[in-house]
């Protein structure tokens, strides 16, 4: 026996070395050079199974797939050891986190991951990631196989596939042979959308904390399980800029210690030793910063990582080879080569100081868990608050292991209040749910939480301002002393015990995104659905305007009606009253002709050239995966020959418009005229102010344009003698870097149906309108305009005072809808897409 386990071992490891040697470097397994085409992504695929098959220190794991199904993978990489223990390791380091129990062993491994090709058309890392891979799982490689003795490397080849497989399809259909380095090249100039953005065109980077796409979703829920000590997010930047690494740009957010800092400047010292030995150009600290909390370098520099940005030159312009400004062609070779080389020496100068990166790492959590330096310790989310509020936004939280619950007992508290920005008492009761900073997930609660965040310099990278409180509208309140949860958080279902059987009406109160998907659900159904314009009271129930009513009058042809509707409603868990009369106790009856029918809308949605890929992108999601109705997209290279007839609703989304002739918004005025409803989001708008049929325009009066002009003029006047040097920062007086400003809303009007008086949106641009004339003011900028989260210089403000952000304009039979800021920015705006819905279910119903 002894004898047939000595043969059994010998042929094992024969086999093992066998099958090492059968490790084939890419240019073997893809039968061309690195650099000398763009790979398609399943072959990319390819390779990494290749090499987790045959080499025993690799383990390729599946982790989900994309919107067009392709695969969603990570490579893990170690040293035979180490990978013996892999589990250990990802164990011991969750315990250092507290985000698992326990003690951790005196084992200690440094953990890099690195995320390649977020932008599909920023396409040379997905190259540089297989020679990566290679270099790291050779054992024959010294170099590598030393750093592996205390690290541990994972590689995510493609954060977004279905984007890079648009761009590379794009290039391998339109390069020449040899490539042509001239940028007026076809092979140069993508089509709209490109392939920055995933399936539904969205910015990926931008979506790490929100989760708003399904690859988000996914990569976050295996990123929680390794928790890596340093991350690096491999992008590309315009083709004649050189490279860019850490250390990053002011500002820094003030939770990101000195250490994650120090350790930049580290890494970002080693990265220059290999560049500048090859002569190549970089730059640091500049552009780049460390603030917005949705990046792939920030999330992870909240959750403890050494989190950052790499940016190569050429992007979707680069392709094989394109010649820059300073008249040197830039290759793919070139630019994947760059980025294989800033990896290595990032995995490098984490091996070497392995020991200090994973204390650091643990005292980042304890001093989390036992002195948070907020001087907010706990954020009270007001149990009172919209029940599915409280379950999405709860819902979040677990998607990024936050702690909540109820507090013990209720008390007198204080704390700065959301709704007022003011500090004031109120009651903490055993209802609310309590978030305390002393948990491991302490600095991130902190930079999505906070009422303001210190911002060391007005020029950022990107929005200043995403607090959730505003997002969701809750009743909220940040305090200074720790509350402890005590009890478990459970969302309270709708009670569907008693529902009356064959009523004369179904009643829906109508106050969030749930109750437009219960619409939208009802009416693909064939149900005819109305809204109550008013407010009213029925069966001993009060109801607010825009209440949702199903009489059983005008659905006969439904069959099986009384099971439709209530299989809808307890499906999306929608409280159901009844009524037995259409007689009102208060308010008009439900067969008044002020309770509106709400007909199913044929919707269209302008799409491709012109539109901001982004904003078409958020409303084709919106209507798709949340609300699940459908739309018609509509190519703006075509638009001229649609018969709009056909059409209830047209979407016009943010963009720059050359579509819109004047005989061609003559024919969509009349269409709206006879009845249709035209919805315009944010620089959309500029194609329909002052034109003729169109009531918007940038002031209210004459008097007030001049007064603005007089203003510009001193202003201009003041600045004629700015130095150079000081252009940047004094341009950033007419900007806004995505601040959230209160708006004061007529709740009223359809337009702003469920909502409150008071409205807090993203302002993301620097779009100015006076009130409309003939129409509906319904969300404006009163008196003096100044955010109450996040930068807007002096000079925009004071343009934006009294000005109209979301207006409805009656026009004949149809109306026009103007949303002057885009309420579906990025989708994790939640009151902003009951504002939408309302525009397009609502507004002009008869």
């Amino acid at each position: 026996m002894k004898k047939i386990y000595l043969i059994l071992l010998l042929f094992l490891t024969s086999s093992s070395f066998l099958q090492a040697q059968k490790l084939l470097s890419p240019k073997e397994f893809l039968g061309y050079e690195l650099g000398d085409r763009f790979t398609r992504h399943y072959k990319v695929m390819e390779y990494f199974k290749h090499v987790a098959d045959v080499m025993p220190n690799v383990e390729l794991v599946s982790y989900g797939e994309t919107y067009e199904h392709r695969p969603l993978v990570y490579a893990v990489v170690a040293s035979a050891e180490n990978f013996a223990n892999l589990e250990q390791i990802r164990q011991d380091n969750l315990k250092r986190t507290g985000l698992l129990d326990g003690t951790p062993s005196a084992n200690k491994k440094a953990i890099v991951w690195m995320s390649y090709n977020v932008h599909g058309n920023e396409a040379s890392s997905l190259e540089a990631a297989m020679w990566t891979l290679y270099d790291l799982a050779n054992t024959s490689n010294a170099k590598t196989q030393e750093w592996l003795k205390n690290t541990v490397v994972i590689l995510d080849p493609c954060i977004n596939p279905d984007g890079r497989d648009r761009y590379a399809n794009f290039y391998n259909q339109y390069f020449n042979s040899p490539a042509n380095t001239s940028g007026d090249a076809k092979e140069h100039h993508e089509p709209w959308p490109g392939g920055r953005a995933n399936h539904y065109l969205f910015d990926l980077n931008r979506d790490w904390a929100w989760e708003t796409q399904i690859e988000s979703q996914q990569r976050l829920k295996v990123y929680h399980q390794w928790m890596p000590h340093v991350h690096i997010d491999f992008h590309e930047q315009g083709y004649n800029e050189p490279y860019y690494f850490a250390p990053a740009a002011e500002p820094f957010h003030e939770v990101i210690t000195p250490w994650q800092r120090e350790f930049q400047i580290t890494i970002g010292k080693n990265n220059a030793k290999h560049f500048d030995e090859n002569g190549w150009l970089y730059f640091t600290k500049e552009r780049f910063d460390l603030y917005y909390p949705s990046y792939g370098d920030t999330y992870p520099t909240y959750n403890g990582a050494i989190g950052m940005t790499y940016e190569q030159g050429g992007g979707g312009y680069g392709g094989l080879s394109i010649i820059a400004e300073e008249g040197d062609a830039l290759t793919l070779k070139d630019r994947l080569t760059h980025h294989y080389t800033s990896g290595l020496s990032t995995v490098e100068i984490t091996s070497q100081n392995a020991t200090k990166v994973v204390d650091e790492f643990e005292k980042f959590f304890r001093e989390n868990i036992n002195t948070p330096a907020s001087p907010y310790k706990t954020y009270v989310i007001k149990g009172d608050n919209n029940a599915d509020k409280l379950t999405k936004i709860t819902q979040w939280m677990d998607t990024h292991a936050i702690k909540y619950g109820h507090p013990a007992a209720g008390k007198a508290s204080r704390g700065y209040d959301y709704q007022t920005q003011t500090t004031a008492g109120f009651n903490l009761t055993t209802d609310d749910i309590v978030v305390n900073v002393y948990q491991p997930k302490s600095r991130f609660i902190t930079t999505v939480f906070e009422p303001q965040s210190k911002l060391s310099d007005s020029i950022t990278y990107d929005i200043t301002a995403w607090n959730l409180m505003y997002a969701y509208n809750l009743k909220a309140f940040a305090v200074n002393e720790r509350i402890n949860p005590a009890k478990t958080f459970q969302p309270k279902p709708a009670d569907n015990t008693a529902v009356a059987t064959k009523p004369y009406s179904y009643i829906f109160r109508y106050q969030g995104l749930k109750d437009v998907e219960l619409l939208t659900a009802l009416l693909k159904s064939g149900v005819r659905v109305r809204f109550a314009e008013k407010g009213f009271s029925v069966s001993g129930q009060s109801f607010e305007p825009g209440t949702l009513i199903v009489t059983r009058r005008n659905n006969e042809v439904v069959n099986d009606f009384d099971n439709v509707v209530v299989n809808a409603a307890k499906a999306l868990d929608r409280k159901i009253y009844t009524a037995t009369t259409g007689f009102a106790d208060k308010g008009y009856d439900a067969g008044s002709p002020e309770v509106k029918f709400l007909k199913a809308p044929k919707i269209a949605v302008l799409f491709g050239e012109q539109t901001y890929s982004l904003s078409t992108g958020e409303i084709w999601h919106f209507f798709e995966q949340q609300i699940h109705y459908p739309i018609t997209q509509l190519g703006t290279d075509y638009f001229k020959t649609v018969d709009l007839k056909k059409y209830d609703v047209l979407i016009v989304p943010d963009g720059n418009y050359r579509v819109f002739d004047d005989a061609t918004l003559e024919q969509v005025s009349a269409w709206v005229s006879a009845g249709g409803k035209l919805i315009v989001v944010a620089n959309g708008l500029n194609a329909f102010t002052d034109r003729k049929g169109f009531s918007l325009k940038p002031y209210t009066s004459d008097a007030e344009k001049s007064e603005m002009e007089k203003k510009d003029k001193e202003w201009k006047e003041k600045e004629a003698l700015i130095r150079y040097e000081n252009n940047e920062r004094n341009q950033m007086s007419d900007a806004i870097s995505g601040a959230i400003y209160k708006v004061t809303l007529d709740s009223s009007h359809p337009l702003a149906f469920g909502l409150k008086d008071t409205y807090y949106t993203l302002k993301t641009n620097e779009l100015r309108f006076g009130y409309l004339e003939h129409g509906g003011n319904v969300g404006i900028l009163k008196g003096k305009a100044k955010p109450v989260q996040g930068f807007a210089g002096l000079r925009i403000n004071k343009k934006l005072d009294n000005s109209l952000l979301f207006g409805v304009e009656q026009k004949g039979q149809g109306s026009v809808v103007y949303l002057a800021d885009n309420p579906l920015f990025r989708c994790f705006w939640e009151n902003g897409k009951l504002l939408f819905s309302n525009a397009v279910f609502m507004v002009g119903a008869r």
